[in-house]
């Protein structure tokens, strides 16, 4: 006997990608990448809680008019600290009610050579690219769980991640175990509500990508690159978008990598 399948049963994917009534968290401040994903979670109807580093404090008013202030707060954070983030967490929620979006967007990078990282280097780099965005998960969760209410958390990795670039040894070890990090948390949470993902960058025109592969070294490295040039901070906030809908549901310890194919080989 034939099995019997309903052709017409759907999900129900909203193909406009919309974000009516979420409360998005970024971490990254003013940051490239953060700024994009932020301007594109606002045009889909969400709300934004900026979390920033204090060293940017002089220019969150006027990006938070930019972003419009209905739509936008912002939250000092350290990332890193552990006392800093669980307060940032707390303070969006007395803002804004509730929360359903995590971004983990702050990132820093050093290029050193691996003989010549200082521990305080080193740690900068586990601080704030991976230390940073566990804490953050972590406080996220736990506000989630108690509401009881799906989410989703996209962790910015790297290609770095995956393979190996000069100079890239502590930033290349604080994404690698990004990367293994979403996959445990994917696991562990998903049943309870919370899918958790991964985007990829290749090199992105951000003010921090610019500067680190500038001149000879960025056009031998675009040369490594099919596609022939580095990412556009609106196509990783596209890839973000995505990730944040409910088009990608059922897509979860998955890392999207937008490298151009950069790892193709």
């Amino acid at each position: 006997m034939a099995t019997q399948y309903d052709m017409s049963l759907r999900h129900g994917v909203d193909f406009d990608f919309r974000l009516d009534g979420q409360i998005a968290v970024v971490t990254g401040g003013l940051g490239g990448i953060a700024m994009a994903t932020n301007t594109v979670l606002i045009g889909k109807g969400a709300r934004v809680a900026v979390l920033y580093p204090r060293f940017e404090q002089d220019r969150v008013a006027a990006a938070i008019e930019t972003l419009g202030a209905g739509h936008a707060a912002a939250f000092p954070c350290d990332v890193g600290d552990e006392s800093d983030v669980a307060a940032a967490m707390e303070a969006a929620v007395a803002h804004f009610g509730d929360l359903h979006l995590l971004v983990n967007a702050a990132g820093t990078i050093t290029l050193t050579a691996a003989e010549d990282i200082t521990l305080e280097e080193w740690r900068r780099q586990i601080d704030v690219n991976l230390t940073g965005p566990f804490l953050c998960s972590k406080h996220f969760a736990r506000h989630v769980f108690a509401r009881g209410h799906r989410a989703k958390i996209i962790n910015i990795a790297s290609q770095a991640a995956t393979v190996a670039i000069d100079k890239h040894c502590a930033y290349t070890s604080a994404k690698a175990g990004l990367i293994g990090m979403t996959k445990t948390l994917a696991k562990e949470w998903s049943r309870r509500g919370i899918t958790v993902n991964t985007v990829s960058p290749t090199v992105v025109l951000t003010p921090m990508g610019a500067a680190a592969w500038d001149g000879e070294k960025g056009e031998r490295m675009k040369d490594l690159i099919p596609v022939g040039r580095f990412a556009y901070t609106d196509e990783i906030a596209a890839a973000i978008l995505f990730l944040a809908s409910n088009g990608s549901d059922m897509i979860n310890g998955a890392d999207l990598m937008i490298d151009g194919g950069y790892t193709i080989y």
